[in-house]
């Protein structure tokens, strides 16, 4: 059996180009778990911890199951992805610039289709019976569609990017769109613990309309 790539098969979602592009995403099946604070805190990587846990807990149990669910591949786990706001107050008294302290975030991790919601359970309760942490209380499972999205790859440090961004939005306009919020996704192809931060790779993205 063939195992499942993202990288491999399902490029124009992750692995767009350093330049901008129109795409329509579809429903997928996520982890999650939300949060609010600064990116660089205990907190965070405390909830990247907990989504690693259980995503790594369905992938291994999947593959040891001698009763398969419909359509199993043995998988490659998906990037962490997360999905960036600012807190009311922050969004009110916004001017071009923030304090990473205001940040409203929920990070996930994409699960192949045929996870269920109730395979789900099992295994976070099984993460939790065995790598017991507070984060995990607050993970969940959910169906997520973006729809129609610009998105580019951002090559550097998190902090310069409003200048993919300001591309971005270039684009959008010309091709007759409008971005919907300043929400945004991110997607990280690197890991920042590893990777210097000239050389990260992220994937942004917003909605459009």
């Amino acid at each position: 059996m063939t195992k499942h790539e993202w990288r491999k098969t399902e490029k124009e979602f992750y692995l767009p180009k350093a330049k901008p592009q129109l795409l329509d995403v579809p429903a997928f099946k996520f982890v999650t778990i939300s949060g609010e604070g600064n990116p660089n805190g205990e907190l965070f990587s405390e909830c990247i911890g907990a989504l690693y846990a259980v995503s790594y807990a369905i992938k291994m149990t999947l593959k040891k199951m001698d009763a398969k669910p419909d359509g199993y591949a043995d998988f490659t786990v998906y990037p962490l992805e997360g999905v960036w706001d600012l807190n009311e107050k922050a969004r009110k008294e916004y001017d071009g610039t923030f304090n990473k302290d205001d940040l409203v975030f929920k990070i996930m991790i994409r699960q192949p289709n045929f996870v269920s919601e109730a395979f789900f359970k099992e295994m976070l309760a099984l993460t939790q019976q065995k790598k017991p942490q507070e984060q995990l209380n607050n993970v969940k499972f959910e169906t997520i569609s973006e729809g129609k999205c610009i998105h580019m790859l951002h090559v550097g440090s998190y902090d310069n990017e409003p200048e993919t961004f300001k591309i971005m939005e270039e684009f959008t306009e010309r091709e007759g769109l409008k971005r919907i919020s300043k929400t945004h996704r991110e997607i990280y192809l690197s890991d920042f613990r590893k990777v210097a931060p000239e050389k990260l790779k992220t994937v942004l993205r917003f909605k459009v309309e």
